[in-house]
């Protein structure tokens, strides 16, 4: 259904928003000097959460108890084979949110909300190779743009003076290129395996968050399984962390709102936002220094996120002015 101005504009001011204080919420839980929790169980917990809510959300689609209960024994509990077909996406996107763990212990969050938008040209990638879609030549121009922004950004990146913990730039750089990666692929997946089918977003999702959680239970358990046993799965967890984890939750869900409801200019325009509140926010809290580098790396990449969103021309239909001078050259042949 249609939306008014003004409605796209709140959802777009809350993801912006929902953005920046994750990143540097998440930054603030890695730094500070108290008990570190363990990430691997913020994530599983994260995933928990999304489920509760998209049955919720469900629930409300449906509009009964009845129905719900339906819907989730044909759709979820009665299709193990759509169950492995999600399974793929949770997998992707468990490591991708552990990653972002990894990589915000050993880079700032503006660096990293500014290295994370090379999830669009792998998205773009994605997208040719599955989806079979092609991208206009401003587009590639624009991607190239991003990657030589995010090249400056990370050739003198910005120190932050007010952290103490020992960090590892080149591990945090890799782990946002293991997240950029699986950024890409699983949402061209999610996105093919949405339009394979009639079926729910909300019942999607909560097949997604099914495997999700098996699978981040399997991480808690490979990574941190003695730790855990020994400490507890909630050891080190203060308000600060359940902020994370509730961000986190919320964050994703509300993605999908945005996309549904606004276009790529207006998501461009959110995502630049989100650098620049990140950024305000590093210079306040961490104490980041800003590089002439950094700062032209960060407007690049500002500005190719635009004019990756701009509409492209459609150019399989011939317009009426076209067609009128086809017509006058023809009589005078």
């Amino acid at each position: 259904e249609s939306v008014s101005l003004l409605f796209k504009l709140y959802c777009l001011t809350v993801m912006t928003l929902v953005a920046a204080t994750y990143t540097v919420a998440l930054r603030y839980t890695r730094t500070v000097a108290t008990e570190l929790y363990f990430s691997t169980t913020a994530v599983c917990i994260a995933e928990v959460i999304k489920l509760f809510l998209s049955v919720g959300i469900l629930a409300k689609e449906t509009g009964s108890l009845a129905r719900l209960i339906t819907s989730l024994k044909e759709n979820v509990f009665g299709s193990p084979t759509e169950l492995l077909k999600l399974s793929v996406p949770s997998l992707v996107y468990a490591l991708q949110n552990n990653m972002a763990f990894v990589a915000l212990s050993n880079l700032d969050a503006a660096v990293y909300q500014v290295t994370y938008q090379l999830k669009i040209p792998c998205t773009a990638l994605c997208t040719v190779l599955m989806l079979n879609r092609t991208l206009s030549k401003l587009q590639w121009f624009s991607v190239f743009m991003l990657c030589g922004g995010v090249t400056l950004v990370q050739w003198k990146p910005a120190q932050a003076t007010k952290v103490q913990v020992e960090q590892n730039p080149w591990l945090g750089f890799g782990a946002i290129a293991v997240a950029v990666l699986c950024s890409g692929f699983a949402g061209v997946y999610f996105e093919k395996v949405l339009k394979s089918s009639d079926t729910s977003l909300w019942v999607r999702n909560i097949q997604m968050y099914l495997s999700g959680i098996v699978v981040t239970l399997f991480g808690v358990y490979m990574s941190d399984g003695a730790q855990v046993l020994e400490k507890g799965f909630f050891y080190g967890y203060t308000y600060y962390v359940w902020f994370v984890i509730f961000l986190a939750s919320v964050g994703g869900l509300y993605t999908s709102v945005v996309v549904k409801y606004t276009d790529n200019i207006m998501k461009g325009f959110s995502a630049a936002a989100a650098i620049v509140l990140s950024t305000v926010a590093s210079v306040i809290l961490f104490g980041l220094q800003i590089t002439v580098t950094f700062s032209l790396g960060a407007l690049l990449v500002c500005i190719s996120i635009y004019l990756y969103g701009l509409p492209r021309q459609d150019t399989t239909k011939i317009q009426p002015s076209e067609t009128k001078n086809s017509k006058e050259r023809l009589a005078t042949v």
